[in-house]
């Protein structure tokens, strides 16, 4: 389909369904540690729960809604990024990402998600874009800032996981922002 390159050896490109054997690999290299911080029904334990999710996600993307992006460094699944929403009727979306252990730190997400940031506002003509995330979540509100989001609020005790409630940070960048220059995404 397309390959969007994110420096050396590093690319972005669509996560398909013909990718189930390896998400579920990378799944399998990163389960644990992404569970608190995605949705339940993401992390899936099969080859076929795998290919369900991505099944989903391409579902969604043919109705012109959620889409889901995998970032391959030296060749290898190591993350991706997503529009967990997209509706062009509202003019809005959420964004969000995951990444395995050993790939945080390398500056994978922050330009993947300044990629469906630009798509979004510049191709698409959306409004506003989100990102949730758990209060406790440091990396991704590091992400959120860097891409020039403003935290708007914490939804109080909004995200479950295993029997505990946890805050949820809603951060936001509008059109509007990134054209005066300073929201768009660091490098």
């Amino acid at each position: 389909m397309f390959t969007v390159a994110l420096g050396p050896g590093r690319d972005l490109r669509p996560l398909e369904v013909f990718h189930a054997e390896e998400f579920a690999r990378h799944l399998d290299r990163c389960r644990e540690h992404v569970r608190p911080w995605v949705g339940p029904a993401f992390v899936t334990d099969t080859v076929e729960g795998a290919r369900a999710t991505l099944r989903r996600y391409a579902d969604a993307a043919a109705g012109d809604g959620a889409r889901l992006f995998g970032v391959w460094d030296a060749g290898v699944l190591v993350g991706g990024v997503m529009f967990v929403s997209f509706s062009a009727a509202t003019g809005s979306c959420e964004l969000g990402c995951w990444l395995e252990p050993a790939a945080e730190g390398r500056g994978l997400v922050t330009p993947a998600a300044g990629v469906l940031l630009d798509w979004a506002f510049d191709d698409r003509g959306l409004h506003r874009a989100e990102w949730r995330c758990r209060a406790d979540n440091v990396r991704s509100a590091a992400v959120a800032r860097r891409l020039g989001m403003t935290l708007e609020g914490t939804l109080r005790e909004a995200w479950p996981y295993r029997g505990t409630r946890h805050d949820q940070q809603v951060w936001a960048v509008l059109a509007t922002d990134r054209a005066a220059g300073p929201g768009r995404p660091a490098t």
